[in-house]
């Protein structure tokens, strides 16, 4: 298993609870936003980075109540964030475990 795939299967452990979950999908859209806000307006992009730390360690500390996945993988864990978003939000895992079971 590669480093990225072990930060992957590391962090969907960490995301069992709904609400986290919904405010980890929430922390990666303002992300993107972030970047996207970046070229328009400075400061929208630092609110938008203050609110990704907000509800991402909120939904920790509250509903989760364990570490964060960045803790054991630095780094590497908002590419496995966004990564698991894109398969939530576009049904990439269906499409690639559909293809997987044809070969």
């Amino acid at each position: 298993m590669s480093y990225f795939q072990e930060a992957k299967a590391h962090f969907i452990a960490s995301h069992q609870n709904p609400i986290n979950q919904v405010l980890h999908h929430l922390t990666n859209l303002l992300a993107i936003a972030a970047v996207v806000c970046l070229f328009i307006d400075w400061r929208i992009t630092l609110v938008c980075l203050v609110l990704t730390q907000v509800f991402a360690l909120g939904g920790h500390a509250f509903f989760e109540k364990n570490e964060p996945a960045f803790v054991k993988y630095p780094g590497i864990t908002i590419l496995a964030s966004l990564s698991w978003s894109f398969d939530h939000w576009f049904g990439l895992r269906q499409v690639l475990g559909q293809s997987g079971a044809k070969e």
